[in-house]
């Protein structure tokens, strides 16, 4: 007897059909979605302070929802513009003394490494005026290097520069759409959900949203904290560029490892440069390192929780794949989409257990 699909059947495979095909176009099209999907980040976190301004009043009037995303898109931008202002200054700073502090350095180094490597019959030694030469013509800080840079950089990628822009154009303007309609949008997703599906459905969201806001408020309370120990261990130990690199290291910390070791970075040239001994290395090693004993054992346990803990080789996994995908967002993504990935694979994985595919001896 020749096997025949039912009319209900048919329809189900091509509506799982079309929605393959949607997501392979939408994985393609990863880094046009950039924007959007950084937005929606965005849109997701902001939310809740749009809904709490919208629902106030303003004597007999009612405050209109559009003024209140305007009042959260700039205040995010302000917040963003006023930590540029912070960090970008102690750049400029370590980057002119890192120059003009290269010489001394590359002699100390040389009297350290030098006689150790010729026990060993290596002969070793740094060119330090090269070096300083080198430095100077692609660290320069001069302004007009910089505009002259940035031109050349246009000339030459021209398609990835406007590419840019028009990603950090975009970003404020979808993000304002997206809070002015967040309900709407919302509700003609539910709205598209097969009737039959919504129950399920509609308990995954709510425990993804559940898991999500739990991350977010977590993990914003850990930057803060962090931001506010390396900003005081550092101005206690005699850094001059305490507040900046405290910032950026703890502010930095929701991307993984991007935060801790550009800090370390910053704060390791900062002791090279500003210490004559070995002293300012050891308090960098010191505060760093209690710092990731502070964030890995008792912090992100505390505040952010076990339920979105991932293995080690997870994160690596996630960073990678989500950074291959949507760029530099996507790296952003990788721990909360993991996160909701997460939730799935527990649900598809209590389906499985119960299954008769599994039970059955």
């Amino acid at each position: 007897m020749p096997f025949s699909f039912t009319p209900e059947q048919k329809q189900t495979a091509i509506w799982l059909a079309v929605a393959v095909a949607l997501a392979a176009v939408l994985v393609s099209l990863g880094p046009v979605l950039t924007p959007f999907i950084a937005a929606g980040i965005l849109a997701y976190a902001l939310n809740p302070g749009v809904d709490w301004l919208a629902s106030r009043r303003i004597g007999k009037f009612a405050f209109p929802r559009s003024l209140a995303v305007a009042i959260m898109v700039l205040a995010l931008f302000a917040a963003g513009l006023a930590l540029l202002l912070v960090v970008a200054p102690v750049l400029q700073k370590e980057n002119i003394l890192l120059q003009e502090q290269i010489p001394t350095f590359l002699v100390k180094l040389n009297e350290l490494i030098g006689p150790k490597l010729q026990e060993f019959g290596i002969s070793f030694t740094l060119d330090g005026a090269g070096i300083k030469n080198i430095a100077s013509q692609y660290m320069s800080s001069s302004s007009d290097e910089i505009w002259r840079a940035v031109l050349s950089s246009a000339k030459v990628g021209g398609i990835a520069v406007l590419g840019w822009v028009a990603t950090f154009v975009l970003i404020p303007v979808v993000l304002f759409y997206l809070l002015l309609d967040w309900h709407f949008l919302l509700a003609r997703l539910s709205n598209g959900i097969p009737r039959r599906w919504v129950g399920v459905t509609s308990g995954l969201a709510h425990e993804v949203d559940g898991l999500l806001a739990q991350y977010l408020r977590g993990q914003l309370t850990v930057m803060l904290v962090l931001a506010a120990y390396y900003s005081i261990t550092l101005t206690l130990f005699g850094f001059d560029v305490a507040l900046p690199v405290g910032l950026i290291t703890g502010l930095l910390v929701f991307i993984p490892y991007l935060g801790f070791g550009l800090g370390l970075i910053l704060a390791t040239i900062a002791a090279v440069l500003q210490f004559d001994g070995f002293h300012g290395l050891i308090a960098v090693a010191l505060v760093y390192g209690f710092g990731q004993i502070l964030e890995g054992f008792f912090l992100t346990p505390r505040l952010v929780g076990e339920r979105i803990g991932l293995h080690p080789l997870a994160v690596i996994f996630a960073l990678l794949a989500f950074g291959q995908v949507f760029g530099f967002v996507g790296v952003l993504l990788a721990l909360p989409a993991s996160a909701i990935v997460m939730v799935a694979i527990r649900h598809v994985r209590r389906l499985y257990l119960n299954s008769s595919f599994y039970t059955r001896i």
